[in-house]
């Protein structure tokens, strides 16, 4: 099994916090994903990389697993109880393993899977093995990263979806709120255990497409809108369009240019806090007239000189 250096594919160092993870998760995922990078192999391959590197470190107990075991952090455990088991047999032999030893010479000791027989080896590693020939330790399935793309306005809403895994039919319900490169886990959606272990989890990746007409900052919502000089300067009423439909906005006489207004309670929904929403920021983009008339351009020559 080919070790693959988890900080190294974030590009963090071992003391980077839970948030710089996240930051640099989240810069390489819009970098590397296959919309971004079609019919790119390396670039797919490193995209999984990064979702297997960002699954282990996000979570703070599989990170210390990791930071303890390193490639072998799912084993952990049965690694480290392994190795007492080989200690005891060394200790047994005298401290010699130099005799050696087959497996046959300790099958009535706890059997291992081949899991360990690969790491150190069938002969002087001592791992027995039951009468049928089978390895007797049980591990967990694989497990699967799958990716769901949504348009914002779909983020926006709580909604069904299904998804075929290994032939079977899974329905999950997003909640409203979810943000681009968030994942989520579906505990025994994996693949199939290994000797009567449990199944692996399915682990689902959140894509949010680019809205054409809101940008989304946490929980609020950024648009812009134009008006005209006339309606900059004496003041007017503009319809403003929200995720849930359009509101008329009064606009104040001599309103500049970038121009920014708040309408509370417009923005995002907070995820998993129903009923809580985030605010919409509307800025003003004034537009200046075309096409003047002669007699316009008289007029605006005498407000200069007013």
């Amino acid at each position: 099994m080919a070790y693959i250096d988890y900080y190294k594919i974030l590009g963090v160092d071992k003391s980077a916090t839970q948030e710089d993870i996240k930051k640099a998760y989240r810069k390489l995922a819009r970098k590397l994903h296959p919309d971004l990078n079609p019919d790119d192999k390396e670039a797919e391959r490193q995209f999984k990389e990064l979702n297997e590197a960002n699954e282990v470190l996000s979570n703070p107990e599989n990170r210390a697993k990791y930071d303890k075991y390193g490639e072998n952090w799912k084993h952990g455990e049965e690694y480290e109880k392994a190795q007492q088991q080989q200690q005891r047999q060394y200790q047994n032999q005298g401290g010699n393993f130099g005799g050696g030893f087959s497996e046959a010479d300790f099958g009535d000791g706890e059997d291992f899977s081949d899991f360990f027989q690969s790491m150190f080896g069938g002969a002087g590693g001592g791992f027995g093995r039951n009468s049928r020939g089978s390895a007797s330790g049980k591990f967990k399935g694989q497990d699967i990263q799958a990716e769901l793309t949504l348009t914002l306005k779909d983020s926006a809403t709580t909604h069904p979806q299904t998804f075929d895994i290994n032939g079977k039919k899974v329905r999950i319900t997003i909640p409203a709120g979810v943000y681009d490169g968030q994942q989520i886990k579906l505990k025994g959606h994996g693949n199939p255990g290994f000797n009567g272990g449990p199944n692996g989890d399915l682990y689902i990746t959140f894509n949010i497409t680019t809205d054409p007409n809101f940008e989304r900052a946490g929980n609020d919502l950024k648009s812009k809108v134009s008006i005209d000089l006339y309606t900059a300067v004496l003041g007017g009423d503009v319809k403003v369009n929200t995720l849930d439909g359009s509101v008329n906005l009064k606009v104040k006489p001599e309103t500049q240019n970038g121009t920014t207004v708040r309408l509370k309670g417009k923005g995002f929904p907070v995820y998993k806090k129903e009923g809580e929403f985030g605010d919409l920021f509307v800025t003003y983009e004034v537009k200046l007239p075309t096409n003047l008339t002669e007699k316009q351009k008289e007029l605006f020559e005498q407000l200069k000189n007013s």
